[in-house]
């Protein structure tokens, strides 16, 4: 994995700095450090995005710090409930089969559900290898173990590819 992690809260830090750093240019009329301080916000902006970024195949997502991850099973069984509840419900529509129509409707809300549980799910576990990766990683660096130190940057990463996989998706519903 990675050791040049892009990090959203070293892009906040970046970020504040270049504001500073552009204000005191401001005051004191000095262009470079303006150019410098706006410079600087805007590669914060880069890595903050970069931070969020994450590549999909199926159900497997990459984040740019190499972790790799697989969605909840729960993600893709919702998400197939909802394609054939829509099927049967347009079925339905065509035929003029009510049940047929209700099923389908039924079979959609029940994927929704289904695919709404593996996100949480993949959610809360992202969140919890990153934490437990982070502390794990700082802890292994105090004592000098490199191999633990290593071990737990993949879970960090692995963790981080697994929550931004599922806000990615949740995102792209909610639009």
């Amino acid at each position: 994995m990675s050791s040049d992690n892009s990090s959203s809260l070293k892009a906040h830090v970046d970020s504040a700095t270049g504001l500073v750093q552009s204000a005191l240019g401001t005051l004191t009329g000095s262009t470079a450090d303006k150019a410098q301080g706006e410079q600087t916000r805007t590669n914060a902006a880069a890595s903050h995005d970069s931070s969020h970024a994450v590549g999909k195949i199926g159900p497997i997502a990459v984040s740019p710090s190499g972790g790799v991850s697989q969605d909840d099973p729960a993600r893709a069984e919702g998400s197939w409930n909802q394609t054939v509840g829509s099927g049967k419900e347009t079925l339905g529509n065509l035929v003029g089969s009510q049940d047929l129509k209700n099923q389908g409707i039924q079979q959609n809300a029940a994927g929704k559900g289904q695919e709404a549980q593996g996100q949480l799910s993949d959610l809360g576990n992202g969140m919890g290898d990153r934490v437990q990766g982070a502390l794990g990683a700082g802890l292994a660096g105090l004592t000098g173990d490199k191999e633990g130190q290593a071990k737990y940057q993949d879970m960090h990463d692995d963790g981080k590819a697994k929550l931004r996989s599922a806000q990615k998706d949740i995102e792209r519903e909610a639009q």
